[in-house]
């Protein structure tokens, strides 16, 4: 009982995260970009808005990564998987997790790689002079924070053999919350 709090605090805590970096680098985008088109109207282009832009979506798209896998909003190819019996479907839904999660470490392993090789060679942006590491480095966080998702949905649906767990809602925590009380 204590690990599986310690992992539900663990994925509260990790899922605020996710959420944080998200809504800060959207609005952050918004704002950089609404301040360049209002910049061109008056004749002058903030020379950083591109580069900034770009920083943003990177953290978005890779921090988004694991919080789609959170909420079960991956693209999932079930067309022909939702014919076949239960217990081939759940065998399936084992290896896929497992074998996305090991995937999404090594990109993780990949690209810490090249975060850290950035970071040896101290290359910065053209425009704002900003160290690119500090940039790379979401790419690294959201390979790892998405690997531990999958490697959540593994090990749930491995748990639970009677019940098919994709990712959203975890109807697991909440039945034993019901038991515990």
């Amino acid at each position: 009982m204590r690990t599986m709090n310690l992992f539900r605090k663990l994925d509260k805590i990790q899922a605020g995260i996710e959420r944080w970096i998200i809504i800060c680098a959207i609005f952050g985008m918004t704002l950089i970009l609404l301040a360049n088109v209002f910049a061109r109207t008056i004749g002058n282009s903030l020379t950083f808005a591109e580069e900034l832009g770009q920083f943003f979506i990177i953290i978005v798209t890779f921090i988004g990564l694991s919080y789609c896998a959170r909420r079960g909003r991956h693209l999932k190819m079930t067309a022909i998987v939702e014919f076949l019996p239960f217990k081939v479907r759940k065998i399936l839904v084992l290896i896929i997790t497992a074998t996305t999660s090991l995937l999404l470490f090594y990109l993780f392993y990949l690209s810490a790689d090249y975060t850290i090789t950035l970071y040896q060679l101290g290359r910065v942006t053209a425009a704002l002079r900003f160290p690119v590491y500090l940039i790379t480095l979401f790419i690294p966080i959201g390979f790892f924070f998405s690997g531990v998702q999958y490697l959540r949905e593994f090990w749930l649906n491995y748990r639970y053999k009677d019940e098919m767990i994709d990712g959203t809602e975890d109807p697991t925590w909440k039945r034993e919350e019901a038991d515990i009380k």
